[in-house]
């Protein structure tokens, strides 16, 4: 449940959960105790439909008003952290964001290193962000590399026949096309399966390629498509239909 799409109601423990109180098995407890009131009155049914405009309270006390899920879709610059704090003092993702998103307790799925940049989600839904990041789900991803001057037919035969990295991982065979540009270096677009940590780094650092530039254009159904680089936009209805169908969310979302 992400975007301007918003179902109208939640289960009670959902709603709890998505408050950050507790986990849901723990809000199920609690509500099977007596000790959650809806609009002043206990409640026993985790199954009981709320609203956003509901009062939930536990043990008399108020709760926060549980967060609308959202998506967003940053073009990540580079020298930016994908990480909500960062301890060195770098500019992060959130700080990315515009004021009007930063109180949604937003978090990057994915990453994308500090010295690369494109597309990337961040989202306060948490289902939705363990269905991205499960290997059973990976999303076919688009990179857009530049490369200092011409790849050989070696190294283009060896990404699409699949490489052993140097630390000895297996890597799918990868779609890749590459063309000169005007200074003689090489854009090689690369399709990705996987998810092995800065695969592209290493894979080109083992076929002796160096990497000028380094942006993802593409996530599954979702595209840069023209955002500028440090900007933000919230997922549309559509999009996030799609997204959440292509993860098969759809039905569980009916469920909850």
């Amino acid at each position: 449940m992400c975007g301007a799409k918003n179902r109208d109601t939640v289960r009670l423990n959902k709603a709890i959960a998505s408050t950050g109180f507790c986990s849901r098995r723990k809000a199920d407890a609690l509500i099977f105790s007596g000790r959650v009131q809806v609009n002043g009155r206990p409640e026993q049914n985790p199954a009981r439909s709320v609203g956003i405009e509901d009062k939930i309270s536990v043990d008399g006390r108020p709760l926060a008003q549980r967060q609308v899920p959202i998506c967003v879709l940053l073009h990540k610059p580079v020298h930016v952290v994908c990480t909500a704090h960062d301890p060195e003092g770098r500019r992060t993702v959130l700080d990315c964001l515009p004021e009007s998103l930063r109180g949604h307790r937003l978090f990057p799925v994915g990453r994308l290193d500090y010295f690369s940049e494109g597309l990337l989600l961040l989202t306060n839904d948490g289902a939705l962000a363990h269905r991205l990041m499960h290997p059973s789900r990976h999303q076919a991803k688009i990179y857009e590399v530049l490369v200092r001057g011409r790849v050989g037919e070696d190294a283009l035969r060896a990404m699409r026949s699949g490489m052993t990295l140097a630390e000895g991982e297996k890597l799918a065979p990868i779609a890749v096309r590459a063309s000169l540009d005007s200074r003689g270096d090489t854009l090689l677009t690369l399709t990705l399966h996987q998810g092995v940590n800065r695969q592209l780094r290493r894979m080109c650092r083992d076929l002796n390629l160096t990497i000028l530039r380094l942006k993802r254009v593409s996530q599954g159904i979702l595209e840069l498509d023209g955002l500028p680089v440090g900007k933000a936009r919230l997922l549309d209805a559509d999009e996030t239909s799609r997204l959440r169908q292509s993860l098969g969310l759809d039905a569980e979302a009916h469920r909850a």
